[in-house]
């Protein structure tokens, strides 16, 4: 297989693109379709102050990496949860965000849960009523917050994730299985800040195959943790991705095809029928400060309190 650009042998083959590139060549391609992604939704300019939330894990690594080469102002956060068990996961995952910090010479902000709460999240887990089971609910719920409430108090104009296409994809088939109408609603590469206490999200990577984000760290020499979360397994989001993984294979470009029409239908107001919650009503959470759907406080306010009070 030949580059298309160069005719040298490509390093990769993009067969939903029809596209084959060599090194060189796909490492600009990566670039100047970041670049294209961000100016079609509007995400940010060079002139924002943006914090990339990073995991130590691929995409998010080389989001980071992106955005610092095409010279955007992009600091890191890194959030500990004190999730380690036989792995040391979340002790490797800092350690190769430190890394890469220091080889970037970019500023890397840590938030330690444990520190913030007291506990780390398998331990808020085991003392939350949202805990039964996996922590991920806790997790999801706990990072959500800590990442808008540091990104709101450092004065940053958006905080930007590395999800890839087959994570938007995968959330996607889920919602659109149940019909869960207000995920649907909110689901999109920017969400807007509607609120004082919440910051201006953004998804650079929406659009890349997460084979093509593994692609540019391998290539670009990155290192990042291979692990999964320990916790992972078995959850319904790596079921669904195989599933569609399945259907990538039969149907090379379904994937983005699915996503793409998703917007499209959201631009022409498909997801915003009269009676459904309307995302730009929020309340503000007495606790924190905060957005919260509800009246009073915020579900991680509520959460906090509860296992506090467990803990007199």
């Amino acid at each position: 297989m030949k580059c298309r650009r160069c005719g040298h042998k490509a390093s990769i083959n993009m067969r939903q693109h029809k596209l084959a590139l060599c090194k060189d060549h796909y490492l600009e391609w990566i670039l100047s379709q970041t670049e294209r992604i961000i100016g079609k939704y509007k995400m940010f300019t060079h002139q924002d102050q943006i914090v990339v939330a990073v995991s130590g894990g691929k995409d998010s690594l080389a989001l980071w990496d992106v955005l610092s080469r095409l010279d955007y102002n992009v600091e890191g956060l890194y959030i500990g949860l004190g999730i380690n068990g036989g792995i040391s996961y979340s002790t490797k995952s800092r350690s190769y965000c430190e890394e890469f910090a220091n080889l970037q010479k970019s500023k890397l902000n840590i938030v330690e849960i444990n520190k913030e709460l007291d506990n780390t999240i398998p331990e808020l887990s085991k003392q939350s009523s949202r805990g039964r089971g996996k922590p991920c609910s806790v997790c999801g719920l706990t990072k959500r917050h800590i990442m808008n409430r540091f990104a709101i108090d450092k004065g940053y104009d958006v905080l930007v994730t590395g999800h890839n296409l087959d994570d938007e994809v995968a959330t996607l088939f889920n919602n659109t299985l149940n019909w869960s109408t207000g995920y649907l609603q909110r689901q999109s590469p920017v969400l807007e800040s509607t609120h004082p206490g919440l910051i201006r999200k953004a998804k650079p990577f929406c659009r890349f195959y997460e084979r093509e984000t593994a692609a540019y760290a391998l290539l670009r020499g990155i290192q990042y943790i291979y692990d999964e979360c320990p916790y992972a397994v078995g959850a319904k989001s790596i079921y669904n991705k195989a599933l569609l993984n399945r259907l990538e294979v039969d149907r090379p470009g379904a994937k983005l095809s699915f996503y793409l029409a998703f917007l499209k239908a959201k631009e022409e107001g498909f997801f915003t029928q009269k009676g459904e919650s309307n995302i730009n009503l929020l309340n503000t959470c007495p606790s924190c400060g905060g957005p919260t759907t509800v009246i009073g406080e915020c579900a991680f306010c509520r959460m906090v309190t509860k296992v506090n009070q467990g803990n007199k």
